[in-house]
Formats: C-alpha cells, sequence, structure tokens
C-alpha cells in the first residue's frame, strides 16, 4: 500500500473517532482490496489512528469541554449522561466498547470527564479498536478466499 492510502486509513480512523461524522470502514475496506497483503499493516494504522482519535474525546472531556461548547462538536449531554453512569458502574472495561458507533464517543468523552489517566484509558480503548478493525479484515479475507 503506497503512502497515501496509508495516510488514508490513518486519517480516516482519527477522524472517525472523533465527534464528526466520518466512518473508516469504506476506506480500509478499499484499501485491503488494493492491498489485501497489507491487510495486518492496514489494520494497525487504522487502530493507531481511532485509538489517537478517542485521545481527542478524552481531551475534550478532561479540559475542553469549553471549546466543544462553542461548536458544532458539542456531545450530546444525555448520551454523556448515560455513559457517565456505565462507566462508574463498568469502570475501565467499559471502554472496550468504544469502537461502537455513537455510545463509544461518549464513552471516551465521558472517561475524559471523570479524569481517568491516560495511561487506563489507552489500553482498552486501543484493544476494542485493534479487535473491530481485526474482525473487518478477517471478514474481507472469508470473503475473498
Amino acid at each position: 500500500m503506497g503512502g497515501a492510502g496509508a495516510a488514508a486509513v490513518f486519517a480516516s480512523a482519527f477522524l472517525a473517532a472523533t465527534l464528526l461524522p466520518v466512518s473508516s470502514e469504506g476506506v480500509l475496506l478499499g484499501a485491503l482490496a488494493l492491498a489485501p497483503e497489507d491487510g495486518w499493516w492496514l489494520v494497525l494504522l487504522a487502530t493507531l489512528g481511532n485509538t489517537l482519535g478517542a485521545c481527542v474525546n478524552w481531551a475534550v472531556g478532561r479540559g475542553l469541554l469549553r471549546l466543544a461548547e462553542r461548536s458544532r462538536l458539542r456531545p450530546d449531554p444525555a448520551r454523556l449522561a448515560r455513559a457517565q453512569v456505565w462507566f462508574r458502574r463498568c469502570g475501565p472495561a467499559i471502554l472496550l466498547l468504544s469502537w461502537l458507533p455513537v455510545v463509544g464517543d461518549a464513552l471516551t468523552v465521558a472517561a475524559g470527564t471523570l479524569r481517568m489517566p491516560l495511561r487506563l484509558f489507552v489500553p482498552p480503548v486501543a484493544l476494542g479498536k485493534g479487535l473491530r478493525y481485526a474482525a473487518l479484515a478477517g471478514l474481507v479475507g472469508l470473503a475473498a478466499g
């Protein structure tokens, strides 16, 4: 996979993890179709980008919420409150679900509002997101072969 394709996978995964309405799956699927031999490298890039994007949400929750309130990137207060309740009930393991659309964004922002240390935040987020991308790549491999 060339540099532009790899950058597109990383960038789409990064943006998809933020509060922006972006999807990374289509870009990853296209890259996998063009370069199936680079599957695990593409999964790693998507996981890294998506995890770093989730860290942006964590930072929004941690202290930049005022900036989000002045822009269109506002998290839904009801979703955020529900995510905080789940987070308090389940602890950091709930972040394994951070890959879920909509809910995952709220969970990552909630982790920031609850002042979760980044060193505890990143491992379950990266694991959940990595497993999702690996499963997607695996399904593509099964369908292709």
